[in-house]
């Protein structure tokens, strides 16, 4: 699914399986990321809609974790080692992903688990910059969802490109979540005014509108 010249939806939904979150694709000068990664359980799909973009697997640098959940990470580490890409996470989450834990990376409401992987770039602070294609890509801290949730910005076509996946919650004690927190990092979306959202398992929203006025509806 085309969102940009260089960016596509590659995962989540009919796209692989149901239970996965969205994945995406982004190419930037024939250097490409992926943003987060499935539970994994239809990664022969996956790897086919990254090749139907023109995407070479040694072409993938990164796999750009959103947050520890099962439904974003349960795919990781195979794909990782068949991109041979670094996996990259904020530390606040990283720790429940190398030591497989199950109940905060909500592994157990898949009736699964979770194997213990490394994160190759720990994100840390509120702020970082990844280069990709001499172009960049900011990773912003927006913790609520899970301590370690991040969200990431970067430009395409001379538009704003948000991927904040679970900007929807829920919030939930076993995620260790925060509302307070998970309110304020919804204030700070907000403030990023966004021309398209990428969402987890809501669809992409065109238009800064449309994008306010879908986050402003989980500030109610």
């Amino acid at each position: 699914m085309k969102i940009t010249n260089e960016i596509y939806q590659v995962g989540g939904g009919t796209l692989t399986s149901p239970e996965d979150a969205a994945i995406y694709l982004i190419n930037f000068n024939d250097q490409a990321a992926l943003v987060d990664a499935g539970c994994g359980g239809a990664e022969n799909k996956l790897l086919k809609n990254i090749a139907a973009c023109g995407i070479r697997l040694e072409q993938i640098q990164y796999l750009l974790i959103t947050h520890c959940h099962f439904d974003h990470t349960g795919g990781a580490k195979s794909l990782s080692d068949k991109c041979r890409c670094k996996i990259v996470a904020h530390e606040l989450d990283a720790a429940f992903l190398e030591e497989g834990n199950n109940t905060v990376t909500a592994a157990n409401w898949y009736g699964s688990t979770i194997a213990p992987f490394m994160v190759d770039r720990k994100l840390k602070g509120s702020l970082e910059s990844i280069n990709l294609g001499e172009r960049t890509i900011q990773a912003i801290h927006t913790p609520g969802h899970s301590p370690g949730s991040v969200v990431y910005l970067t430009e395409s076509e001379g538009l704003k490109v948000l991927f904040a996946q679970d900007v929807h919650g829920p919030l939930d004690r076993s995620f260790m979540s925060v509302k307070k927190d998970y309110l304020k990092s919804l204030e700070l979306l907000l403030s990023l005014e966004a021309d398209i959202l990428c969402e987890g398992h809501f669809g992409i929203y065109k238009g800064k509108k449309k994008v306010k006025n879908f986050i402003k509806q989980f500030l109610k």
